[in-house]
């Protein structure tokens, strides 16, 4: 009987395999590329549910707190709860908005965020669009969210969520020049735009990684990731104590869930983007370690694939998690001083650095031959 389980089910394999083999190119492409948009999709949704459970513990952890224990086995069931919270409360219209606008403008804050997971590649062979220009469609789609910011400061009529919207577009304008030419450097390091080339040239392991020569442009391209996304201590645009809660005051129900998955879709996206610019991607740090190849129960550790894209992306939640609940808010004044002042002259000062040392045939990208 139970050898019947296991055959009945190889024969319905077979079947579909069968039936999609049947299908012409155009309709297995569909498929294969609906199913990949599909898994990473829910994929994204289960790290943002997950991401606001996790940083309530390490925030709690880190105050002497237990934090949400409550829903389910460990708390766990807490997402679950707070997602069917929110869908069931009213979306407030203010009366004197932009009703159209008002609508649209979380909207134009998620999809960029969920578009740029299209070209990331979670290991060597999936990937949904495998583009060659893929560094720059993340850089575009990235700016675009700034747009649903100004949009839902704007449209609720509100002087509070303008101030708030004005200081978003301004800071992400700012930081996204900084990250720009720190991406310069990982190009000319790479010898590629196409984002899983940029991880093949970081094979070999941990000290081939990126992170090493280009040290500074990975400190400035991470905390101008935690700029982006308007997290602590950079989140002056939602100030509770200056200016309520910024852009999405008057936003609730399933609008303000909408933001709030942008801005953890946006995280997961920055963490997963610094993985692999400068720590390899799904390389294994591992990897070439000949010792650990001779005993089996150790050698799995020098095999890439997505679970180690997924611990460093753990990695990075983790960071930002700690950043809110150790730094206290920069003035918006110190934001805009260390992002024009600081990040961009140190940038472009390095590039001209990584220049010098691939001329001179200095560095693990002296092949390029620059």
């Amino acid at each position: 009987m139970l050898n019947a389980v296991p055959d009945f089910l190889n024969s319905r394999l077979d079947w579909l395999l069968g039936a999609f083999y049947t299908l012409p190119d155009w309709s297995q492409y569909l498929l294969i590329t609906t199913s990949k948009i599909i898994f990473v999709m829910i994929a994204v949704i289960l790290i943002v549910a997950f991401s606001t459970f996790f940083e309530r513990k390490v925030i709690g952890s880190m105050q002497g707190r237990v934090g949400p224990n409550r829903v389910g086995p460990l708390g766990l069931g807490q997402p679950f709860a707070d997602v069917i919270k929110l869908l069931i409360k009213e979306v407030i219209i203010p009366s004197q908005s932009n009703k159209f606008l008002f609508v649209i403008a979380p909207l134009l804050s998620l999809i960029p965020a969920l578009a740029a997971w299209a070209v990331i590649p979670l290991n060597n062979w999936y990937v949904i669009a495998d583009i060659n220009a893929g560094l720059l469609y993340v850089l575009a789609l990235t700016s675009i969210g700034v747009y649903g910011v100004i949009l839902a400061g704007w449209a609720t009529n509100s002087k509070y969520a303008l101030l708030g919207a004005m200081r978003s577009a301004a800071q992400i304008v700012a930081y996204e020049i900084a990250m720009g030419f720190t991406l310069v450097g990982v190009v000319m390091a790479g010898g590629s735009l196409n984002l899983g080339d940029l991880v093949s040239a970081q094979a070999g392991g941990m000290s081939n990684w990126f992170f090493l020569p280009l040290f500074p442009l990975f400190i400035i391209y991470w905390i101008s990731g935690v700029a982006e996304t308007n997290r602590a201590p950079f989140d002056v645009a939602e100030g509770e104590s200056e200016i309520v809660a910024g852009f999405h005051v008057e936003y609730s129900g399933v609008a303000f869930a909408v933001f709030f998955l942008a801005e953890y879709a946006n995280m997961a996206l920055i963490a997963t983007l610094t993985s692999i610019f400068f720590l390899g991607g799904w390389a294994s740090p591992f990897e070439g370690w000949v010792f650990l190849s001779n005993f089996t129960w150790l050698s799995w550790l020098t095999i890439g694939g997505l679970p180690w894209l997924f611990i460093k992306m753990c990695f990075f939640m983790y960071i930002f998690f700690w950043f809110r609940a150790t730094f206290p808010r920069y003035r918006y004044d110190q934001i805009m001083r260390l992002g024009w002042k600081v990040f961009i002259p140190v940038t472009i000062v390095w590039i001209g650095v990584e220049m010098l040392m691939a001329w001179f045939q200095v560095g693990p990208w002296s092949e390029l031959g620059i």
